[in-house]
């Protein structure tokens, strides 16, 4: 049986850096049209390449010049002309307002200082009834200023994740109605320190879908 990861190029799937899977929350139609909040090296704007169609879109924005050459050299190679991506912001990508149906991003939300920017960014960019499906990492407990100023738990995705409750609420508060999340519990941290600080605060990967009201 084919699967996603048989059918997008090799490459993205080697330097994908993101902490779960949501695309079974999101529920992309064909012709539907996608930003994806700090592409990379564009997995996920591939697998939501797929999805859509030739007849949809899918843009992804990434403020890293050697990530973006990466995506699109990998684009190029696989001869897929529905998805573009630009250099930009999360927290300002400089796309038109509402345009897009469903705005994706995994393992990124955490390392912005202001999350209710991108939140509010991502309800901006999105259409009556868009959606937003993203994976990240939230924490059980406030992480103490230790953790917090650690630039080594910050790479991890530890050092700046929000409270899971803080976190939905502040996607509540950019115009969403929050209607699913489910914990990733096969998501695993690689170092030491993010693995005793995960089993300390409750640091945990999860996937979640809201809707743009």
């Amino acid at each position: 049986m084919t699967t996603e990861l048989d059918v997008i190029p090799s490459g993205a799937i080697d330097s994908f850096a993101g902490v779960g899977y949501y695309f079974d929350l999101a529920k992309l139609q064909p012709r539907e049209r996608v930003v994806d909040l700090g592409s990379g090296s564009g997995m996920d704007s591939f697998i939501a390449a797929l999805k859509v169609g030739p007849a949809g879109r899918v843009i992804g924005i990434d403020m890293t010049d050697e990530q973006l050459a990466k995506a699109e050299q990998l684009r190029k190679t696989a001869g897929i002309a529905h998805i573009e991506y630009r250099k930009g912001y999360i927290q300002g990508t400089g796309l038109a307002d509402a345009e897009f149906d469903l705005v994706i991003s995994n393992g990124v939300i955490n390392l912005a200082p202001d999350k209710s920017t991108v939140f509010h960014e991502a309800a901006r960019l999105l259409k009556p009834g868009g959606r937003i499906a993203l994976s990240d990492i939230v924490t059980e407990t406030q992480l103490p200023d230790g953790i917090t100023c650690d630039a080594t738990l910050w790479a991890a995705c530890i050092g700046g994740a929000m409270r899971a409750d803080d976190y939905l609420k502040s996607i509540g508060s950019a115009g969403f109605r929050v209607d699913q999340v489910r914990d990733n519990p096969q998501y695993r941290f690689i170092s030491k320190n993010a693995q005793l600080a995960a089993l300390k605060f409750g640091v945990k990967s999860i996937s979640l879908v809201a809707t743009r009201i």
